[in-house]
């Protein structure tokens, strides 16, 4: 007689077997949708630069291709995240030994690849043309910051901390920040404002431009830019019109990464008022072209030298 399939041994292994298969598969299916991906995880946010970006909801690895932002990673605490920066990148001290992909304008986009960043921060948008598009290709999101004035630094930095979700250090960072810059101003507010030439370098000669964040600090330390109407941010200036300018006090953005570069008045200002009456300042240059928590350092030190009578905490 013959029995029923089912009721056979082999066919009841087999059944069983399929049985746990089966289960096993759905096990695995339901860990597959709990697993979090790109897309459901995903942040849209709208950099300085006006751009959409999109960005994981948890950012593990980032590549900073500015000192000042560089900085701001820091500042946030997101420093231990910082997976690559460049050979600029030098303040704090941790930053110098982060693995370097080149410099500023131009990294190397196969170190940048072989770093596996989930974001790279660029500082200005001129720097996006070059790479984005292979960035892009790799699904490496690119956030760019491009602040013009002190409350833009204060904004980039809240901007980082949001990015980094490290929202309340950026806007505790960024209190402190406006608290000192503002006892600045204030012990400055009376004084008659300096005319103001910054040179940025000397040969060929640079300044700052209307659309620098450093015309914003001059302002604030009780001076004013003689170029401050100029276009661009760092406009490269004729000697004959630093002539003509006739400033009452010069800057010189030195020292610092700079080490001596830029430490002496260019031709067309020899004979400037502010040469004659050594009104020349030097300033750590780092505080004044890195927009970023230390442009407050550098607020204070353009404010007592325009200003040696004020008392500047």
């Amino acid at each position: 007689m013959l029995h029923a399939p089912s009721t056979q041994p082999g066919f009841r292994s087999i059944a069983t077997a399929v049985s746990i298969l089966c289960a096993l598969l759905l096990l695995a299916c339901s860990g597959q949708k709990q697993t979090p991906t790109q897309a459901t995880d995903a942040r849209q946010l709208t950099d300085e630069a006006g751009r959409r970006v999109t960005v994981p909801a948890t950012i593990d690895r980032f590549i900073s291709l500015a000192p000042n932002l560089t900085e701001i990673a820091y500042a946030v605490g997101a420093g231990d995240r910082l997976v690559g920066n460049t050979t600029f990148c030098d303040y704090p001290e941790e930053a110098r030994k982060v693995q370097k992909v080149g410099d500023t304008l131009q990294p190397s986009i196969e170190r940048i690849l072989a770093l596996r960043p989930q974001l790279v921060l660029v500082s200005t948008a001129s720097q996006l043309e070059a790479f984005t598009k292979q960035l892009d290709e790799h699904r490496i999101a690119v956030y760019v910051t491009d602040p013009h004035d002190l409350e833009g630094v204060f904004h980039s930095i809240q901007n980082v901390g949001k990015l980094l979700n490290q929202d309340a250090r950026a806007e505790e960072t960024v209190r402190q920040l406006r608290e000192r810059a503002t006892g600045v101003t204030d012990a400055v507010k009376s004084a008659k404002p300096v005319r103001v030439f910054y040179q940025l370098s000397a040969e060929p000669l640079y300044t700052a431009g209307r659309d620098s964040f450093v015309t914003d600090l001059i302002r604030r330390a009780g001076g004013v830019s003689v170029t401050s109407e100029v276009p661009e941010a760092w406009p490269r200036y004729s000697q004959e019109a630093a002539v003509a300018a006739r400033p009452e006090a010069i800057i010189l953005p030195t020292d610092g990464s700079m080490g001596s570069a830029n430490s002496d008045v260019a031709e067309g200002l020899k004979r400037s008022p502010a040469a004659l009456s050594g009104k020349v300042y030097r300033i750590n240059g780092d505080f004044l072209s890195r927009p970023g928590p230390r442009a407050v350092d550098g607020l204070a030190a353009l404010a007592r030298a325009l200003h040696p009578e004020a008392v500047i905490k």
